[in-house]
């Protein structure tokens, strides 16, 4: 995967840094060349630049480009023209950093779906969410084990646990599942709402837009999930 990162204050270096040593190649601007210097040795490329400049910006990779993430956090107004300005060009996937409430509110105005949480979300579930497909969500247990929620593989809607077989084939285990359902909120507003459906058994019936609760070591869940991207 190839991800641009713009911004190199804590959390976007401490993401730059981890995509890269997963084996991603990463892109990460930033108008200090102090910091380009600093991370030049653990980041896969390091460029000085303003990613405000529509000029600049256009003479980077975006078609080759997976994700871009603006991880810009000091300054609002830079991480809100940096942000548009990668709307505009049409980039594949689009993530921004939420500097506040209100700077969130305006994110989502402008028509960007994914934020970035740093102060509730650590760059590590990051990582994690960006190079294994379908990841929804994830917790750390330790460096080696992981509870994820991930997407539901098109091919298991309508077979049982038993059938799909995650224990026997995978080396993982099914914890539950989580099904979402639209309802209505006091005003008639339509909201998505998440119930978690208890313990698994071998014979329930997985369904159409159910998200996986899966616990195992990262390097099974790893496998299990490009796997899916194969098949």
């Amino acid at each position: 995967m190839k991800y641009l990162i713009v911004g190199l204050g804590n959390f976007g270096a401490s993401l730059s840094m981890k995509l890269t040593a997963q084996g991603n190649e990463v892109i990460a601007i930033d108008t200090s060349m102090a910091k380009v210097e600093m991370f030049k040795e653990k980041i896969s490329h390091t460029i000085c630049m303003d990613a405000t400049d529509e000029y600049t910006v256009n003479g980077l990779p975006l078609k080759d480009t997976d994700v871009v993430i603006v991880a810009i956090g000091e300054d609002e107004r830079a991480n809100l023209m940096s942000t548009a300005l990668f709307k505009n060009l049409a980039v594949k996937r689009l993530i921004s950093r939420a500097i506040n409430p209100l700077h969130e509110k305006v994110l989502q105005a402008i028509g960007i779906d994914e934020i970035v949480h740093p102060e509730e979300e650590s760059s590590e579930r990051w990582a994690k969410k960006l190079c294994l497909n379908n990841v929804v969500d994830s917790f750390e247990l330790s460096d080696q084990f992981s509870i994820i929620e991930a997407n539901l593989p098109t091919e298991y809607i309508g077979v049982t646990l038993e059938e799909v077989g995650f224990r026997r084939k995978y080396n993982i285990i099914l914890l539950t599942t989580i099904k979402k359902r639209e309802v209505k909120s006091l005003l008639g507003k339509s909201v998505m709402e998440s119930r978690v459906q208890g313990v698994a058994t071998p014979d329930m019936v997985l369904e159409e837009n159910d998200i996986l609760v899966l616990y195992g070591s990262n390097v099974d869940l790893q496998k299990f999930l490009k796997h899916k991207i194969v098949m």
